[in-house]
């Protein structure tokens, strides 16, 4: 039987080729028909096998999505397999245009809803089926208060159209050619429901023809009679407008009989505004009353265009970015207005307080039990003296702790400059390294020099408590129990591991010169006091131990010398090893290896010479010509005897006389 083979991967197609045969085989020999099986095996499961809850939910549904009727999910997903990940074929709202045109909806018109403009269709609606027409997730006015604040909408006096027929009386939902999305042009959308020319309606008016009906009426709810704003000017509410609009038969009625600020001071004395002041808000002294006010009425109080901050914000948004640590004033009671005059004021910045008082006199007025309890203490701060609080607090809130007009030790280093240099050390302490200078010194005042919040040992007991608690039980280091920590180390930064004012040699030696002493007339040191290394056998403040030592003999030796450690833990042990210092001096000797003296007398200092086992182990030679090292290790063996571990033999054989002339002496 010849196989074809092709050009591209004649191998592979052969082998191909060769399986389907076995197949068919194997399907001939089971009796059944190779298509049918194939056919079974592969077949795809529809979306809805396994997504049995979605089907029954949207199955209820009154209105759902075509795709979703005719089960044709991969219209709009992308299979996922076993893994229930959401795989839709687009993102956003690029993906439902390709069914519903953007003309269609009004994406082409000059004012587009929110939210459909911010690409996000599914919510209002929802992409499967939902229960309202359209597949409103909610219906009627309950769709939109997802977004609008449904208090605007429940005040003591309501439109009666949006209790009736809701929000799609006067707006379209997707867009429109009118502002606020409303059908139509806003005084004819009005009029079509209030008739201008019914009497009431001539005589709440004044005889002016309707116009910007928003101006005066909230369109959805009010707090006041006849859906006026919260705030309303007297003349409105009067229905006098000829105070300030020409005659009502006027070509022009609503012309105004002066400009600017000069109709407003028709009624308000500018030089009174807020009491006078030599500082001037800029609108105000440019006479633009109507960029804060609405000469007719508002939401906001005192005919504010808009309601709070919101007003300062129109101008001065930078002060409304959201902050780690907000001034708490600005989002309570007056906000804004809380420090600043609307209008005038005698002190910069229109800050509120009197004539030629400081800064700090506004912020006394939240702030009074810092302000008082300052001003009884010793030392003042002097920017605190001055009333210069924002020298180093924004008044505004801050990303930095406590309002600080940055990291708090850039803030002291921009009077403190030369202290930078000073305190950035190789070793930094810990308050200075994280930028807190507080953690030391209060920022206003103290009764401590320097600004210390304490004095002493106190200050240091603040972050040290655990180290200061409690006394060590077998030594103290003098200047710790008095708590002179000063007298050793620095309190910003140093150039010596733990902030020690000079090395710790040094700083040892001021106190312990009879060890300086040793030093100098010594044959050997040893290597920790040679480098100045006290503290690896001694601790600097306390100890559990007599002389502050961090351990016994001989642990505290071994943790060095481990050589000599792991050997003795396996060997014969010089009996003087338990206590190391009876044979070597801890910092400096007169004699080689810290030897307090020469071998020889120390070792005879226990060993006797004279008795009859010494002599006769050392073949009676004069101890005054032997040199114990020369054969004995001082510490440990693998002998009973300390010898070397390399022996000659004739030594070992005690056949001195082999290479020694021995004889009397």
């Amino acid at each position: 039987m010849g196989v074809t083979r092709w050009k591209t991967g004649g191998r592979t197609a052969a082998l191909l080729l060769a399986c389907a045969a076995a197949l068919a085989v194997v399907a001939g020999l089971a009796g059944l028909p190779l298509r049918a099986e194939a056919a079974e095996r592969f077949k795809q499961k529809a979306c809805l096998d396994c997504h049995t809850k979605a089907a029954e939910k949207y199955a209820a549904l009154k209105y759902t999505h075509k795709a979703v009727r005719e089960k044709a999910c991969e219209e709009c997903h992308l299979r996922h397999g076993l893994v229930p990940k959401l795989l839709l074929k687009e993102q956003g709202n690029g993906f439902c245009y390709r069914c519903h045109k953007k003309d269609t909806i009004g994406m082409d018109k000059p004012n587009v809803h929110a939210v459909l403009k911010s690409g996000k269709c599914t919510t209002c609606h929802d992409p499967h089926g939902s229960a309202a027409p359209h597949m409103l997730k909610a219906e009627g006015a309950e769709a939109c208060y997802g977004c609008h604040d449904k208090k605007n909408f429940q005040k003591k006096t309501v439109h009666a159209v949006i209790a009736k027929e809701g929000c799609r009386a006067c707006h379209v939902a997707h867009a429109s050619s009118e502002k606020n999305l409303l059908k139509g042009d806003e005084t004819a959308l009005c009029t079509g429901c209030h008739k201008a020319a019914a009497p009431a309606f001539v005589k709440a008016h004044g005889g002016y023809p309707p116009a910007a009906c928003s101006g005066c009426h909230a369109p959805h709810g009010s707090d006041g009679k006849k859906l006026l704003k919260a705030s309303v000017h007297d003349p409105v509410a009067s229905s006098s407008c000829g105070d300030c609009h020409v005659a009502a038969n006027e070509k022009k009625p609503f012309a105004v009989q002066a400009q600017g600020a000069a109709l407003c001071a028709n009624c308000h004395e500018a030089a009174k505004l807020d009491g006078g002041g030599t500082v001037v808000h800029a609108p105000v002294k440019r006479g633009e009353c109507l960029a804060c006010h609405d000469p007719h009425a508002s939401g906001g109080a005192k005919l504010a265009r808009a309601a709070g901050n919101a007003l300062c914000l129109r101008c001065h948004p930078q002060m409304g970015q959201k902050l780690a640590t907000p001034h708490k004033v600005l989002d309570q009671g007056k906000g804004c207005l809380g420090c600043h005059h609307p209008h005038q004021s005698n002190m910069k910045r229109l800050l509120i307080g009197p004539a030629n008082s400081k800064p700090s006199a506004g912020c006394a007025g939240c702030h009074a039990k810092t302000t008082r309890a300052a001003a009884n203490r010793k030392l003042v701060h002097v920017p605190f003296q001055g009333g210069d609080c924002v020298v180093c607090h924004d008044p505004h809130g801050s990303n930095s702790p406590a309002m600080m007009n940055g990291r708090q030790d850039r803030v002291c280093y921009g009077c403190h400059a030369e202290a930078q240099a000073k305190f950035i050390r190789p070793f930094t302490h810990r308050p200075v390294q994280e930028g807190k200078c507080s953690g030391c010194h209060d920022g206003h005042a103290s009764n401590n020099a320097k600004l210390l919040k304490e004095i002493g040992p106190k200050l240091c007991y603040g972050c040290h408590a655990k180290l200061m608690k409690e006394l060590g039980t077998g030594s103290n280091h003098k200047p710790y129990t008095e708590g002179k920590c000063l007298d050793c180390h620095e309190v910003h930064g140093s150039d010596h591991r733990g902030l020690l004012k000079v090395d710790q040699k040094t700083t040892c030696l001021k106190c312990h010169p009879a060890q300086a002493k040793e030093e100098q007339a010594a044959v050997s040191v040893h290597g920790a006091f040679a480098k100045g290394e006290c503290s690896k056998c001694h601790s600097p403040h306390k100890a559990g131990l007599p002389k502050l030592m961090l351990a016994k003999a001989p642990e505290l030796c071994l943790a060095c010398h481990q050589e000599l450690g792991r050997a003795a833990a396996v060997e014969r042990r010089h009996e003087p090893l338990e206590d190391c210092m009876g044979c070597h001096k801890p910092h400096a000797a007169p004699q080689p290896k810290l030897l307090p003296e020469p071998v020889l007398t120390l070792c005879l200092g226990c060993h006797d010479a004279k008795v009859d086992g010494f002599k006769k182990a050392h073949l009676s030679v004069d101890p005054a010509r032997m040199a114990c090292m020369g054969c004995h290790t001082p510490h440990s063996s693998a002998t009973g005897k300390l010898f070397k571990k390399t022996v000659h033999p004739p030594f070992a054989a005690k056949q001195c006389d082999g290479c020694h002339v021995t004889g009397k002496n």
